[in-house]
């Protein structure tokens, strides 16, 4: 990691094989590490999740027979990971929005404290 790249904090999730396939956990990584490096996600990676709050995105991770999500905020100072899901249905299920939206609020008032 250099020195300019932001750091990565789980707030909740992880990646690794299994459940990911090694393509899928590979693929994650590239995109995490872009996203370290600066780099501005589109679809078909990375989508907005406003749902969530400002700044939220949900990286879209295809595997073999499973379509895995991210979802992540970025800050001026790191990319906070708020969930890792495999996503079965078009809409994201409102408990993982719900969680995310707390694990923001606690992340922002332990910063503050």
């Amino acid at each position: 990691m250099d020195k300019d790249d932001k750091p990565l904090i789980w707030l909740r999730g992880e990646v690794k094989t299994p459940p990911f396939s090694q393509e899928a956990r590979i693929e994650a990584g590239f995109l995490l590490r872009r996203l370290q490096q600066g780099d501005n996600l589109e679809l078909p990676h990375s989508r907005p999740m406003p749902s969530v709050g400002a700044h939220c995105h949900e990286l879209r991770i295809r595997d073999v027979d499973k379509n895995w999500r991210i979802v992540y905020r970025i800050d001026s100072d790191a990319i906070l990971i708020l969930d890792v899901f495999d996503k079965t249905t078009r809409t994201t299920p409102t408990q993982v929005i719900e969680n995310c939206k707390k694990r923001l609020s606690k992340y922002d008032k332990d910063i503050q404290d």
